[in-house]
């Protein structure tokens, strides 16, 4: 007898409340073993797979790729007991001593939150509890049809079931709502002989030709990145400050450092030395990698620095972490950074990796901008903007020579960081940028 169990979305972080369905990897008739990952979502965070925690048969799927779903919603039936191996009434009763434990669904690998489990004690002198019941079957369904070339027809799963009662294969229609979804309508008329009704286009740009003009949905990490910038700015009082440097020893360096054995097939970039110079400038500015905690009401000095590194990816801006990053070397941070950036742009980063920065950098001068005003990330109190490093005309000993300058600039919040804390934090960054021998001296 078949014994179905309701896969339900995971909370992959801490608060998260919904997610959108990017890519199953499986489809109804499909076998799959615990932990075999079945699906990805993207949070208000970033792109995550997700394994089931079951092994089984897939039986349906109950959303399509490009909805939002909140989390605990099922998203997937799997049937645990294709055999009918597992009978209820084959269950051992429990001993009267020990507690019954029923187990909701086990926690997922790597994610989501832990197992749900009830406890309940016999009472003396009653009788031995039973075992639990497995999970009551649900009609058997009919076989389900393997999608054609991986394609999920985009049914509701009420339509679903009225396509499955009425012998409608729904792989042969196509749908007459927006985005080409299959209406009940649509099932009907299939299934009296009536000729489809005219088909919307099976993909919704969103472009409406009248206004020339396309709506794109705000959700995932554009939604999330929306709201903790506009958080930010109307709770942090914002300061900016500018620094122009001259950066032709930096760069000098560089040179020598990839000629260097030790350095060898590691990519050093000027964000290379900007994140070691953070790291040291911080510790000598203990208020620019503090926090405010307006709930406490306190300040939060933190004898660490978790860097966060503003990237740019495809599904948008995301800041991904170097963990405790004032304890690497100047080798150790440039493989980090490698790391770190390679997997952003793959869409792979886990919320975990993104949470808990004290301080921040955004390079803007990959795209060649001078510098910018950058916003304070929650949870933070400054961030520093590298511009692009060009050749212009510089000062040096009462004659004007050409050199590589690069303009910094740091946003920081003013209810930790006072003006002076804030310039000399600048200060000796710009210091250790534009002499690196400077760093023997912290």
């Amino acid at each position: 007898m078949p014994t179905y169990k309701e896969f339900p979305l995971a909370d992959t972080a801490e608060g998260l409340t919904e997610a959108d369905i990017l890519n199953w990897h499986v489809k109804p008739g499909d076998t799959v073993t615990v932990n075999q990952i079945v699906v990805e979502i993207e949070t208000a965070k970033a792109a995550v797979e997700l394994p089931i925690p079951w092994a089984g048969v897939v039986t349906e799927l109950h959303v399509e790729p490009g909805q939002t779903v909140e989390v605990g919603t099922p998203i997937l039936t799997i049937d645990v007991d294709p055999g009918g191996a597992a009978a209820p009434a084959a269950a051992a009763p429990a001993p009267a001593s020990a507690p019954v434990e029923e187990e909701e669904m086990k926690p997922l690998v790597g994610y989501g939150s832990k197992a749900v489990v009830t406890q309940r004690r016999a009472r003396k002198g009653a009788a031995p509890a039973p075992a639990p019941a497995a999970v009551a079957a649900p009609p058997a369904p009919a076989a389900p049809v393997a999608p054609r070339g991986g394609y999920v027809p985009l049914a509701k799963p009420p339509v679903r079931k009225l396509a499955k009662d009425l012998g409608v294969d729904l792989h042969a229609l196509t749908g007459s709502a927006d985005g080409g979804v299959i209406t009940r309508e649509d099932v009907e008329r299939a299934a009296n002989g009536s000729a489809p009704a005219p088909a919307a286009s099976t993909v919704d740009t969103g472009y409406d030709p009248a206004t020339r003009e396309r709506r794109v949905p705000i959700k995932g990490v554009r939604k999330m990145t929306a709201a903790a910038m506009v958080q930010s700015a109307y709770t942090a009082p914002h300061v900016t400050e500018f620094l122009t440097i001259d950066v032709t020893p930096m760069m000098e360096f560089r040179e020598k450092l990839k000629k260097s054995r030790e350095f060898a097939g590691v990519k050093v970039t000027p964000l290379t030395f900007a994140a070691k110079a953070v790291c040291l400038a911080a510790k000598r500015t203990p208020d620019i990698n503090a926090v405010w905690d307006e709930a406490a009401q306190e300040i939060v000095y933190k004898d660490y620095v978790h860097l966060g590194i503003a990237a740019a990816t495809p599904r948008g801006l995301i800041v991904p972490k170097v963990r405790d990053a004032d304890s690497l070397s100047l080798k150790e941070l440039a493989v980090a950074l490698t790391q770190l950036t390679d997997v952003a742009r793959e869409g792979k980063t886990s919320p975990a990796d993104m949470a808990n920065g004290t301080i921040t950098i955004t390079n803007v001068g990959v795209f060649g901008v001078d510098t910018g005003t950058p916003i304070i990330n929650p949870g933070e109190s400054a961030i520093l903007c590298l511009g692009a490093i060009k050749d212009q005309p510089w000062v040096v000993d009462g004659e004007i020579k050409v050199r590589k300058v690069l303009q910094l600039s740091l946003s920081f919040d003013h209810r930790v960081v006072d003006g002076q804390q804030g310039s000399e934090f600048l200060a000796d960054v710009g210091a250790l940028l534009a002499d690196p021998a400077m760093a023997m001296t912290y």
